[in-house]
């Protein structure tokens, strides 16, 4: 073990002397590894960083709840042929579905409109319109920033009273304090009385789990005064509720419970396929499958680079051998074996695809950085991803060096004594 340490200090002095002499040709060399480290690193923060996005936004939608949505009938004559058969979705399949479903903890019906006119106008696109019942913020997990949620009285009273998202408060009222001022949706004013703190925007995985709803950019009311205080022009080719939202009691298995609610709405709606039934908790597997695929995918394509900056030190490391066949043979007229002439090489490309990687690492963070602030995506560059890109490019080295080190050890020691 001691004659090992001095060995191998001694092949690694050498080995960055030999890279020093040749700065250029290594530099180049390493290139390739620090762009494949790098991307490899920038593609995994980019799939990490999506992953939590859409998982934190599935999360959010609840593992523990079921959604409900209507389909919207798409001509008045959909819509007719859809009544002869079904009523579309009611207030009344929500009281069935509260009767009947023995794991439900608590229920909401939604319905949603894009209003006409907003007052004060809004400095961006126009909020969406809400009704819904006061355990609705339960429901989803609603967090508030400043005010209360609605409540039971409001819906009974049919009160003119509203919570706004984060944006829609932002947009229609400024940075100042919210509460208790008044906004005008189409003709009817309404007092806020609660601000929501910030929700996880969905994206593609809002869309998935049925009818996007960007809570950030809406306008909540309870949905008395939804029914009582607002008209929507689009409304006969609407059910009754543009949906359900349920929230199942913790031991319950929303896979089973989605079975007996779809069983209990086919029934009353007479078979008709006019509505649809999201599981956030089957959703959410989805997603981390789908999310892991697409993570495979991108690091195979970043691969690609580091076999490329392979290939280069494989190369390299060749017309070294050619260029050092004198000296070769040197060493081995003077008792080198063939295991110290594979020792060396196999040093020189090791330390060149390790000095890409840390560098690559470097790189890759810096890529990640840049791609989160220009494209304003999420990237995570996590500990993981960088044990792996640097564990790869430090096997690339020993991969591909592997064989010109062995090339460089057959060469006879009298005909490279020879050698000009």
């Amino acid at each position: 073990m001691t004659r090992f340490k001095p060995r191998l200090w001694t092949d690694l002095k050498e080995a960055v002397a030999n890279l020093k002499a040749q700065k250029t040709r290594t530099a180049l060399t390493a290139l390739g590894i620090v762009f494949g480290v790098g991307s490899v690193i920038g593609m995994l923060a980019i799939g990490a960083g999506a992953r939590e996005q859409s998982l934190e936004f599935i999360e959010q939608l609840g593992v523990r709840n079921i959604l409900i949505d209507s389909r919207q009938a798409m001509s008045a004559e959909e819509r007719q042929q859809r009544r002869r058969s079904s009523p579309g979705l009611t207030r009344r399949d929500a009281r069935i579905l509260e009767a009947n479903v023995r794991a439900l903890e608590a229920l909401s019906e939604r319905r949603m409109l894009h209003p006409q006119r907003v007052l004060p106008k809004p400095a961006g696109s126009v909020p969406e319109l809400y009704g819904v019942r006061e355990s609705y913020a339960r429901i989803h997990n609603l967090r508030l920033q400043a005010g209360r949620f609605l409540n039971r009285a409001d819906d009974d009273a049919s009160a003119a009273v509203c919570v706004l998202g984060q944006t829609a408060k932002i947009n229609l009222l400024g940075y100042g304090i919210a509460i208790g001022r008044f906004i005008k949706v189409n003709d009817t004013w309404m007092q806020v009385v609660g601000v929501l703190a910030e929700q996880v925007s969905g994206g593609e995985a809002a869309q998935s789990a049925g009818k996007t709803i960007d809570r950030n950019n809406a306008i909540f009311t309870p949905l008395n005064a939804f029914t009582y205080r607002f008209y929507d022009s689009s409304s006969f080719l609407k059910d009754e509720l543009d949906g359900i939202d349920i929230r199942l009691k913790a031991d319950a298995d929303s896979v089973e419970v989605s079975k007996v609610v779809n069983a209990i709405l086919n029934s009353t709606h007479r078979g008709v396929e006019d509505f649809t039934v999201t599981i956030p908790a089957a959703l959410l597997e989805q997603q981390k499958r789908t999310q892991t695929i697409f993570t495979y995918v991108m690091v195979a394509i970043a691969a690609i680079s580091l076999l490329v900056g392979g290939i280069g030190i494989m190369n390299i490391v060749l017309a070294t051998v050619m260029e050092r066949t004198r000296e070769i043979g040197i060493r081995r007229a003077m008792g080198a074996r063939r295991v110290d002439i594979i020792k060396q090489f196999l040093t020189e490309s090791v330390l060149i695809s390790m000095g890409g990687g840390v560098l690559g690492v470097a790189f890759g963070s810096m890529l990640s950085w840049a791609i989160a602030n220009a494209a304003e995506w999420k990237t995570i560059v996590t500990t993981s991803s960088v044990i792996i890109a640097f564990g790869v490019s430090a096997a690339v080295g020993v991969l591909f060096g592997i064989y010109p080190a062995m090339k460089a050890a057959e060469i006879d020691p009298i005909e490279a004594l020879r050698y000009e």
